[in-house]
């Protein structure tokens, strides 16, 4: 090819590469400007629906308030009515996930069925359980642990032992507090946390042997209870296990006094003897502290033995249980076998101490 016709040929191609590169640029800018319109669009749009969905909350609340503070002026603000309207409001909150207001609602319903029905009704037990489910999902555990107490302090005064509704009420209580056990909720310390694991276990004792006083009660009903005490003595027991031996109160005496003496010269010169009283660490103390820590874990081991024990005599015994419920309980006393053998063995293993 001669060197002109190259050159032009150069020229050319360049040319239309040039021009190819600016369509496509000028394609990939229109795209751009297109999608980014779409984008402002739609949140335009979304924007829009939720000041929509706003106006809309704000003239439900203003209507629910309206009505509350209507029915305030014309009855009274401790009307018994305005518990439903308080509850209408408080669920209002709660379909917008604003459980502090909702809490706060809930607390105004309480006290208003408080001063018409007296200390003690069934009618609060529905708003404890309320509140208990707003703190929850607040994370308040305390406050709710202090509304599980108020629900069973109530229901222990309007109930009678041998009612179902009573034994409901206990489990309740009891699994609440398992709960709270088993994942430390309040944050306890190693005493705090077995004290309250005590203080369950007895509690489910005590209930026992409540029901084993009437006459009526059928043994199939007490299987919760005893699961529950079972559960709480696993719970404790694994407690003490993760737990090093100096944290338990040895039945030794800590430390020990002794008396040592060396010679001094005295101001005139003469050798004297001279004594002081000392403490020291006594050597027996931590022994009893690994003694101490045995002691506990061999009481939880018995404990869990017991209730394995109560439920395979009802099993045996009770004519009342359907063969799916026969078949449940020995799915979980082979479960409470299995951890109590395992706790044993931990038991006997210098490696906990």
């Amino acid at each position: 090819m001669p060197r002109t016709a190259f050159v032009v040929y150069f020229v050319f191609a360049f040319s239309a590469l040039v021009e190819a590169q600016g369509q496509t640029s000028d394609e990939k800018s229109d795209t751009f400007d297109t999608q980014e319109r779409i984008d402002s669009a739609e949140e335009d749009l979304r924007n829009k629906q939720e000041r929509a969905r706003d106006a809309e909350l704000s003239r439900e609340l203003n209507l629910r308030r309206q009505a509350i503070d209507e029915m305030q002026g014309n009855q009274g603000i401790y009307s018994p009515q305005l518990q439903e309207a308080y509850g209408d409001l408080a669920a209002f909150y709660i379909s917008i996930e604003d459980y502090e207001s909702a809490i706060r609602v809930f607390a105004d319903a309480l006290q208003i069925s408080r001063i018409n029905t007296g200390l003690y009704s069934d009618e609060q037990l529905p708003i404890i359980v309320s509140l208990i489910d707003s703190n929850s999902a607040l994370r308040n555990w305390e406050e709710t642990d202090n509304l599980h107490e108020l629900r069973y302090h109530i229901s222990s005064r309007l109930y009678e032992l041998g009612d179902l509704s009573y034994l409901e009420a206990a489990e309740n209580y009891g699994s609440w507090k398992l709960r709270l056990l088993r994942q430390n909720l309040l944050d306890l310390s190693y005493r705090s946390y077995s004290r309250n694991a005590e203080d369950l276990s007895n509690f489910y004792e005590r209930l026992l042997e409540n029901f084993a006083a009437q006459e009526d009660t059928k043994p199939e009903n007490l299987i919760g209870i005893i699961q529950g005490k079972s559960e709480t003595d696993l719970v404790l027991a694994r407690a003490i296990a993760n737990t090093h031996y100096t944290a338990f109160e040895g039945t030794a005496n800590r430390y020990l006094s002794q008396q040592r003496c060396r010679n001094v010269r005295s101001t005139s010169g003469q050798v004297v003897r001279e004594c002081v009283n000392v403490q020291v660490e006594n050597p027996r103390y931590r022994q009893s502290q690994v003694d101490a820590k045995q002691l506990a874990m061999n009481r939880r081991t018995r404990a869990v033995q017991e209730s394995i024990e109560r439920l395979r005599q009802i099993s045996d015994q009770s004519s009342d249980l359907s063969r799916a419920e026969r078949d449940e309980l020995a799915a979980q006393i082979a479960e409470l076998e299995a951890e109590a053998f395992q706790l044993l063995r931990q038991s006997r293993s210098r490696r906990l101490f």
